[in-house]
């Protein structure tokens, strides 16, 4: 699996009115995703989850994640 920068891991978040919050840290993102992946991987081995794996990578790129 490849890592993420710290940079590039936490997208500025803003809120509609325009204020901005808290940017969402990876460890926190598509946390359904996430325990899916790491379960396929636990239990099988990251080269029978790449479906997951890549689910779980799509999930982060739309919440901005650059991976």
């Amino acid at each position: 699996m490849s890592t993420v920068s710290a940079a590039a891991a936490e997208p500025a978040a803003v809120t509609e009115s325009g204020e901005q919050k808290k940017p969402l840290r990876a460890c926190c993102a598509c946390p359904e995703t996430k325990k899916v992946r790491d379960g396929c991987i636990i239990e099988k081995g990251e080269e029978n989850c790449t479906e997951l794996i890549e689910a779980h990578k799509d999930c982060m790129r739309q919440l901005g994640f650059k991976i």
